[in-house]
């Protein structure tokens, strides 16, 4: 499967779960993982890959200065994967709330 049709199938999953999901671009900050969801105050970025793809080195710089910053980044290659990781964020938001 193509890394755009587990993106896409995961943020169709997000927003059926109520998240918005946005395609996240920084015009003077290269590597920025590929979507931001939120979700109740709840925020995160996920990184979509092709299967068995890894982040590059500069992709996984920019996700370590956001967990430095206590902003969870994950790194996605399968839709089920996609759909674990927001099923946990949507679920820790509603136990914050």
């Amino acid at each position: 499967m193509l890394e755009k049709d587990i993106e896409r199938k995961v943020c169709e999953y997000a927003r059926s779960k109520g998240c918005l999901a946005y395609k996240f671009t920084s015009p003077n900050r290269a590597a920025v993982p590929d979507r931001l969801f939120i979700f109740k105050g709840r925020i995160w970025f996920i990184e979509f890959k092709a299967p068995g793809k890894k982040p590059t080195v500069p992709q996984q710089r920019e996700h370590n200065i956001l967990a430095t910053h206590y902003i969870d980044v994950f790194v996605v290659d399968d839709v089920e994967e996609g759909k674990f990781h927001i099923d946990m964020q949507t679920a820790q938001s509603r136990e914050d709330a």
